[in-house]
């Protein structure tokens, strides 16, 4: 993809997607002095409240769509389940940063898959199954244990199923008939770790220090960072996440997941065409965050340092933190004594209902190390 125009301070950026990722996006993106509309289906999103417009729309809305656009110099977007047959409309209207074939690509796990493997990418075995397919024969592919996921839109471990033992085939054959999946081999992996990488219009490349990601159901509970890995893993997961940036032609920032197995080895689990939850800490802890990188790089501007400022691990706050009674909210969490921290820095995504599973917000920590900064992040989420 050839390089476009530099944007300059002071041009409209638009952004599809009104959630927390958008919001903190457009907060970067205001601090250098753009304007930024935003495009959500839903009203009064976390982005919109930020942003200098938000236009309410079904992003299968082609004529709104364009007309959002015209008043863009550049569009971007903030998750990978906008659908990407609609983008190829706008193309010719204004930039859309990364491409729409990068979201076609990464927002379905079948090509994703099939993407890794043609491009020569260290990834589990897979095997594809259609939505009339045989799902117990690609089971048998795989071999058990195994996972099945959904092809299309899933995150935070939505839509899918561990298969552990054979007697588990039969509810994953219950729960996913005719739909088309992937079937994954179980990796029994010594940590999972994530790579947010940008790439310029100029193919400049920077990739911020290595996250360590611990889930919990599923959903990222605290990142570490630096992450707590040998060397040499380090080193392999950043030389992917530059490989897979410039194989598929990223402008933009991605999030590169990856599994180290017990033996050292770094498998690309998924990737994510935008700013990451793993990346939240580089607000905090880098010379550049993750959301400043990414409006440098859809606007041709210099990719800024990914300096380490200090250790520091990252928290999501979820909707479970707040007090629940008979499924009510009767009080909500302990902000003050989060705040008297002096190491915490907290972050609100302003939604206006907490939901149990829900990503309401998040906290970093900063400490002299890694482990330290664990063990106090531990302990404020506790207090919580």
């Amino acid at each position: 993809m050839s390089a476009g125009p530099v944007i300059p301070p002071g041009g409209t950026i638009g952004v599809l997607g009104g959630g927390q990722l958008g919001r903190m996006f457009a907060q970067a993106a205001t601090r250098l002095g753009y304007r930024v509309h935003v495009y959500e289906p839903q009203t009064d999103c976390p982005a919109g409240a930020v942003a200098h417009q938000e236009v309410n729309a079904p992003y299968e809305d082609t004529a709104a769509l364009t007309a959002f656009a015209r008043e863009c110099d550049v569009v971007t977007y903030e998750f990978e389940n906008v659908p990407s047959a609609p983008l190829q409309a706008i193309e010719a209207v204004t930039p859309l940063r990364p491409h729409w074939s990068v979201l076609a690509t990464t927002q379905n796990r079948s090509r994703e898959k099939r993407w890794l493997r043609d491009n020569k990418f260290p990834h589990a075995r897979f095997a594809e199954v259609a939505a009339d397919g045989d799902l117990a024969a690609g089971i048998r592919e795989v071999g058990v244990p195994c996972v099945v996921k959904t092809a299309d839109f899933g995150y935070d471990g939505k839509g899918q199923l561990k298969v552990m033992a054979e007697a588990d085939v039969l509810a994953a054959l219950q729960r996913f008939s005719g739909q088309p999946v992937v079937i994954e081999q179980f990796v029994d992996f010594a940590c999972e770790v994530s790579a947010v990488v940008a790439r310029s219009q100029s193919a400049a490349v920077r990739v911020f220090p290595l996250a360590e990601n611990i889930h919990t159901n599923h959903i990222l509970d605290f990142s570490i960072v630096p992450a707590r890995v040998p060397a040499e893993v380090l080193a392999q997961a950043e030389k992917l996440a530059r490989l897979i940036a410039e194989k598929i032609d990223l402008v933009g920032v991605m999030g590169v997941e990856l599994f180290v197995t017990k033996d050292g080895a770094v498998l690309v689990n998924e990737l994510a065409p935008r700013t990451h939850n793993s990346g939240h800490y580089t607000i905090d802890a880098c010379m550049t965050s993750q959301f400043e990188q990414q409006v440098r790089a859809i606007c041709g501007l210099p990719l800024g340092a990914v300096t380490l400022l200090s250790p520091v691990v990252m928290v999501n706050i979820l909707g479970d933190a707040w007090h629940w009674s008979d499924g009510k909210v009767v009080a909500e969490p302990k902000w003050a004594d989060l705040l008297a921290q002096p190491n915490v820095r907290l972050h609100l995504y302003g939604k206006a209902e907490p939901r149990p599973g829900r990503k309401m917000g998040h906290f970093t920590v900063t400490a002299r190390d890694a482990d330290m900064a664990l063990e106090l992040a531990r302990k404020y989420q506790a207090r919580l």
